[in-house]
């Protein structure tokens, strides 16, 4: 898999997860390709988390996953979710060439936070799938 996406794409992005996640309160929000490349990220500037260090186990992580689900009959599974005590961490695939990758807290419930990555996800892909080439 291969992507080029030009500076107008990777604004829109960053405008998406603005306005669709980062407004609701998450602490930080990242997009990242399946090889654990960062293509946008925001963040409350609070965060202290090496997000590149983070894009590349989420990326491994979601390989090994992916792995695990094929072994047991599933195509896939299409999102990860793992609690903390202080913070959380949610994967979503997107395209299936992308991974978007949001650290909230206690204050966002997982049921509202998977509908905004949802409504996030389908507003990303008018502008990831032109991009991808085979």
């Amino acid at each position: 898999m291969s992507y080029s996406l030009g500076q107008e794409q990777l604004d829109a992005i960053e405008q998406i997860l603005l306005q669709d996640l980062f407004d609701i309160g998450i602490h930080c929000v990242f997009l990242i390709d399946m090889a654990g490349n960062v293509i946008a990220s925001v963040d409350n500037g609070d965060i202290k988390h090496d997000i590149y260090s983070l894009a590349a186990l989420a990326a491994g992580n979601f390989g090994a996953v992916s792995t695990m689900a094929t072994m047991i009959g599933e195509d896939e599974f299409s999102l990860l979710f793992h609690k903390g005590q202080k913070e959380n961490i949610h994967f979503s695939k997107v395209l299936g060439d992308f991974l978007l990758i949001t650290i909230f807290g206690k204050e966002i419930s997982l049921g509202y936070l998977r509908l905004k990555v949802g409504e996030a996800t389908e507003n990303m892909k008018h502008l990831l799938e032109p991009c991808i080439t085979q």
